[in-house]
């Protein structure tokens, strides 16, 4: 098996040269709603979306202390990890009042080993007060990430997965952010309705330009429950393959900067509500298998701008 950190500057090497330990999110589900479900939007939120394809809870989450307590038990006898940052991911995590979300981030944050926070979120639900919030915790030494979820930054596609948003909302957050000193992980989504590799290279280059610190990558997957699953079915999408999807990652890792962080470069779904592409329900394939092209080609994070990963050349 390929080491993936050896070709790309990964969430896990970065936390463990920053805090001199391993370092794990653990996911987290406080039962938010979105305004595109709730009718302040949209109803009905993205096509594509049934947060049980991200998230291991139910939208009965156990207590917050439950869950973290659950999560920290699998990743310890997993990866060997003791300390984590508490993984706001489920619908969107800062869709409240201000002191709403302090009350909840702080009762994450008090459990000793929690370190920091990675709070999942829309591009036009990151208000002023949010962002104060989020920089309070920053400086007084907690590792905090804002991660938005842009998916592409063309507004058709965007329109065309009903997002609710466009790009100049994601533009706007991403600015406000940085002017709090504030680090933000984008996501982006490979193999949308109607785009081809060129559009996520697109995307990718106005992300980096505005100079995000993290990115995860994520292959668009077909689940019950949704309305691209009734797209799917009337033969109206047709998902990436494995192997186009693997030479499409390694093409954007070769154009990212050695520092940015990538905390993930796929996302799966669980057999039981899966519906295609099938590849989708084993991580480890898909990570080897990037791993292993990078090394077939000798390549590595940064590539293209001549720089240096780990000691590839």
């Amino acid at each position: 098996m390929t080491t993936l950190s050896r070709y790309v500057h990964t969430f896990g090497q970065a936390m463990l040269a920053r805090h001199g330990e391993r370092v794990h999110k653990l996911a987290i589900d406080a039962a938010f709603t979105c305004p595109n479900r709730d009718g302040s939007k949209g109803i009905g939120g993205c096509t594509f979306c049934n947060n049980q394809s991200f998230s291991p809870n139910s939208r009965q989450p156990a207590a917050l202390a439950q869950q973290i307590e659950a999560g920290r038990q699998v990743v310890r006898k997993r990866t060997g990890a003791y300390k984590y940052l508490a993984y706001f991911q489920a619908y969107t995590n800062t869709y409240a009042d201000v002191e709403e979300l302090r009350a909840l981030y702080d009762r994450a944050l008090a459990e000793e080993d929690v370190i920091g926070l990675s709070i999942g979120t829309r591009p036009d639900c990151v208000p002023a007060p949010v962002l104060d919030l989020l920089r309070e915790y920053q400086q007084a030494g907690h590792e905090i990430w804002l991660e938005l979820g842009l998916q592409s930054s063309f507004n058709n596609t965007l329109m065309q997965v009903n997002r609710g948003h466009g790009y100049e909302e994601y533009e706007a957050a991403v600015k406000a952010a940085h002017a709090r000193d504030l680090k933000i992980c984008t996501h982006l989504i490979a193999g949308l309705p109607g785009e081809t590799g060129e559009h996520v290279h697109a995307s990718l280059q106005r992300v980096l330009e505005l100079g995000v610190e993290g990115l995860k990558i994520h292959p668009l997957h077909v689940v019950k429950g949704t309305q691209l699953a009734n797209q799917w079915r009337r033969g109206e999408f047709t998902p990436i393959s494995l192997h186009d999807y693997v030479q499409l990652v390694v093409e954007l890792v070769e154009q990212t900067p050695a520092e940015v962080i990538y905390h993930r470069l796929t996302g799966t779904a669980a057999e039981s509500i899966l519906l295609a592409p099938s590849w989708c329900s084993m991580k480890w394939r898909v990570l080897n298998a990037i791993a292993e092209e990078l090394q077939r080609r000798g390549s590595y994070q940064g590539k293209a701008f001549g720089e240096q990963m780990n000691g590839c050349s």
